[in-house]
């Protein structure tokens, strides 16, 4: 491979470089996402927020036990499972742009469920630390011409040997 091959992500590109892979945000999807998130994902301002939101339900969930509302109780005792198993699950997920080849562990696709979800890759990389992640690369839906995006997309990835389980 002596050139950048690239294709289309939910919110912009992946660059294929030689020595490593680049996540770029163009496009409208992607200026949305920087004005809503800023140039870099901050996951733990998400986490907090998501922490805050778990303790207003643990809060509710409480005073619903105090009156024996067991309705509410329970509702509010699913949710906050359900968030807290999303916060432990997330925490293994980096939102890093830039992926040194050398680094990739494994890079394993995952197919579009139809209406359900979009197709993607996920990386397990090491970090400069030393710490094992994942990255995902989104690829783009249905609606934005996914079927024809994820073909070229798998290609492109089996070209430079990165996908070679499927």
């Amino acid at each position: 491979m002596d050139k950048e091959q690239k294709f289309k992500t939910k919110t912009g590109f992946c660059h294929i470089l030689p020595d490593r892979i680049v996540l770029t945000r163009d496009g409208f999807t992607g200026n949305v996402t920087e004005v809503v998130k800023g140039n870099s994902i901050s996951k733990s301002r998400l986490l907090i927020v998501y922490g805050f939101i778990t303790l207003l339900m643990i809060y509710s969930a409480y005073n619903n036990f105090v009156n024996k509302d067991w309705f509410f109780f329970v509702l509010y005792l699913i949710a906050i499972i359900y968030i807290l198993y999303s916060i432990i699950r997330s925490i293994n997920y980096s939102d890093t742009p830039v992926i040194k080849r050398s680094k990739i562990k494994n890079i394993e696709f995952n197919p579009a469920k139809k209406f359900l979800t979009r197709s993607y890759f996920k990386v397990s990389f090491e970090q400069e630390d030393g710490k094992n992640k994942k990255r995902l690369i989104l690829l783009p839906g249905s609606l934005s011409d996914g079927p024809k995006e994820t073909s070229k997309a798998v290609e492109i990835m089996k070209r430079n040997g990165l996908l070679i389980n499927n």
